[in-house]
């Protein structure tokens, strides 16, 4: 499959999204990925060898610089698009109508003679070591968590400038008007995980398990498990900008 035909497939599908949201994805083999905007291949190598390129990487090699330090596996193949774990945020979090925490893209490509697949991806903010959001806010309305790492709002310090919008490489934020203020997943830290909770609204609601929340730097936790599993090959969206995501992708054959 040559850079012309991977393009054809980035633009399949994607007419659905509104304009801000026009982001898709490719898998191609078993150990690369690459996600596609407006045409352009923004990533296409192999995981492990993008996060071993990327200086002062946070990842198993060096450690986890925070305790617990949430993350969430999407087991991709899983996903049949039910958007369950999309109206559990919803209700949660009281996302209004016009907003998002979490959307799944959809992709139709051909596998053979008048045969197509449809291929869901589940994407939020991928909570990331090196945010580049949160290196752009003017007021610091946007932080992370000292204890958690997880990308949080501060509403009254946000002016509503929307660069952190611009900056983030997952399209994963959208402004409120309610609020006045940019307005993100925080993998559930205010509505679930400061009560006491210890999962997210959507991993939660979420009836083929897809979504697998938990602390990576605790060995017995399941994310911990997928993560280092011997025969898992893992891969995150937009590893080439440096971010160092925490929301990492997988096929699985276990449901």
């Amino acid at each position: 499959m040559n850079i012309k035909e991977l393009e054809k497939l980035a633009n399949e599908g994607v007419d659905q999204l509104p304009p801000l949201e026009r982001r898709t994805f490719l898998r191609a083999g078993f150990a690369i990925t690459g996600l596609f905007l407006g045409g352009s291949i923004l990533s296409l190598s192999p995981v492990r060898e993008a996060m071993a390129a990327v200086p002062g990487s946070a990842y198993p090699r060096d450690g986890y610089p925070y305790k617990p330090h949430y993350s969430m596996v999407m087991r991709q193949n899983l996903c049949v698009d039910c958007q369950l774990c999309m109206d559990a945020c919803v209700k949660t979090n009281h996302v209004p109508e016009y907003g998002y925490r979490t959307i799944i893209l959809e992709q139709k490509r051909s596998i053979g003679p008048e045969q197509q697949e449809t291929i869901f991806v589940p994407v939020l903010c991928n909570q990331c070591n090196e945010p580049p959001c949160v290196r752009v806010c003017p007021t610091v309305a946007t932080y992370k968590d000292k204890t958690t790492g997880i990308v949080v709002m501060e509403d009254k310090k946000c002016i509503g400038c929307k660069t952190c919008m611009a900056a983030c490489p997952y399209n994963a934020r959208y402004f409120s008007e309610e609020k006045r203020a940019v307005d993100k997943c925080d993998f559930c830290l205010e509505s679930r995980l400061s009560k006491g909770m210890t999962n997210t609204a959507c991993a939660e609601a979420c009836p083929a398990h897809v979504r697998v929340f938990g602390d990576l730097s605790d060995p017995e936790s399941e994310v911990y498990k997928l993560v280092h599993r011997p025969e898992t090959v893992l891969w995150v969206l937009r590893p080439e900008t440096g971010a160092l995501p925490n929301v990492f992708y997988m096929n699985d054959t276990v449901a």
